[in-house]
């Protein structure tokens, strides 16, 4: 135990010797976590909060067309702003630029008058159907024109998910302001008097409530923000770029001599690397109280949400060892089958992107086509970041991350044994 300890001291010694070591596991990764949740939460506040800035020309300015950009203006979506002197789609996009417009609608001339002919025509139906129809309202049904489309110009930066929202919320105002003349033509034809304004209301205004909230392991409902996904997923990251640190560090005493060296010393070997491993773990253990201590203590004074720390202390714990144990067995293969300092860090540093990548952690797992959805399986970054979830998402329990740390105490295992497999090859152990 004595030898374990001072190998841990002189591990420890080392490492605090390299300060760009230092700034790779634990300045970059804050970095990274901060700049990416201000990035994402930006996005989240312009879908969920900020309204979208619309440009919008209303070449009909006929009651309809008013009642239309009324409806848009009760959908909260938009920040509507109005020029009617517009008239051609290359003045549109001019002041679409100068505006910072995200979106442009043009209301075509005869808007009005072609919903209104197209309510008269589904009421002339509906009386017919109910053999209630006159002779003037069946000459009507064959004399309706089509009605003119809507323009949507769309700034080409606009996502396409965002794009089809912002379709569906026009479509659907322009379907409710055309019910709405249904409604009024129908109530007519039926009283021949004008629909009362509260009877109005109460017929368009009754919607079902739908009630929202999360899926929890525990029943919560608490509702979570874009710091319990980044700053776990960035965490993992800089838990498993030690890779870097410590191949080199291995590689180093192999191609120093160091490692004939330590044979000499009366000890074994073995305990020396077990030494090395425990100091690593601490280390991503460190990283993983600071950046997590950052997104408590620091995101709310930066205008970002705080990191809400899940109920359950001791699972978040596990979680990590087992996190920072796996990027350390990782970082011990690599180190044990690299021959130069240059490959060690080459292929260190390029697998651990390629296995965010394909993990989840750089790119959302459900934004992957369903061909890398098969490849996320065999990253242990994907594993890791899964049994976070368990708890930053889903507020569960022990119990509810064994699926996921499963697969990682699998990783852990097979690096080790075949990392120990090779240095007993080459008679270092």
């Amino acid at each position: 135990m004595q030898k374990l300890i001072a190998a841990i001291l002189k591990d420890c010694k080392i490492l605090f010797r390299d300060k760009a070591g230092l700034a790779v596991m634990f300045a970059m990764p804050i970095l990274l976590v901060v700049v990416i949740s201000s990035i994402q939460n930006s996005s989240f506040k312009l879908v969920n909060e900020n309204k979208v800035p619309m440009f919008l020309v209303n070449n009909d300015g006929q009651a309809v067309s008013l009642q239309f950009i009324e409806g848009l203006k009760q959908i909260g979506m938009f920040e509507i702003f109005q020029n009617d002197t517009v008239v051609n789609r290359a003045d549109v996009s001019k002041v679409m630029y100068e505006k910072d417009a995200m979106v442009a609608v043009v209301i075509p001339k005869g808007f009005s008058e072609n919903i209104s002919a197209k309510a008269s025509k589904i009421t002339s139906e509906a009386l017919q159907a109910l053999g209630m129809a006159s002779e003037e309202s069946e000459t009507k049904v064959s004399t309706i024109k089509q009605v003119p489309a809507l323009e949507m110009v769309y700034n080409p930066v606009m996502e396409e998910s965002f794009r089809l929202s912002v379709i569906g919320a026009l479509q659907s105002t322009q379907q409710f302001t055309e019910n709405k003349q249904v409604l009024q033509a129908l109530y007519k034809q039926l009283s021949n008097k004008k629909l009362p304004d509260s009877l109005e209301q109460k017929i368009l205004a009754s919607k079902s409530q739908i009630e929202q909230f999360p899926v929890a392991k525990d029943g919560s409902r608490a509702i979570p923000n874009t710091s319990q996904h980044n700053v776990p997923a960035w965490t993992i990251f800089a838990m498993f770029f030690i890779v870097v640190t410590l191949s080199t560090n291995i590689v180093k005493e192999k191609v120093s001599g160091s490692f004939i060296r330590l044979k000499t010393l009366p000890t074994n070997y073995a305990i020396l690397l077990l030494a090395k491993q425990i100091t690593f773990v601490l280390v991503t253990m460190l990283q993983a109280l600071v950046i997590f201590s950052i997104g408590y203590y620091v995101f709310p004074h930066i205008g970002l949400p705080a990191l809400n720390f899940p109920t359950n202390k001791t699972g978040l714990v596990l979680v990590t060892f087992f996190c920072g144990w796996s990027a350390v067995s990782y970082g011990l293969l690599v180190g044990v089958f690299s021959k130069t300092m240059e490959q060690a860090i080459g292929f260190g540093a390029v697998s651990v992107v390629i296995l965010a990548a394909i993990g989840g952690v750089i790119v959302p797992a459900f934004a992957m086509p369903e061909t890398l959805k098969l490849l996320m399986k065999i990253s242990p970054l994907h594993w890791c970041i899964e049994s976070y979830y368990v708890f930053f998402l889903q507020n569960g329990s022990v119990k509810n991350m064994i699926m996921s740390i499963f697969p990682l105490l699998l990783f852990i295992i097979a690096m080790q044994i075949v990392s120990w497999t090779k240095l007993k090859k080459e008679n270092f152990v």
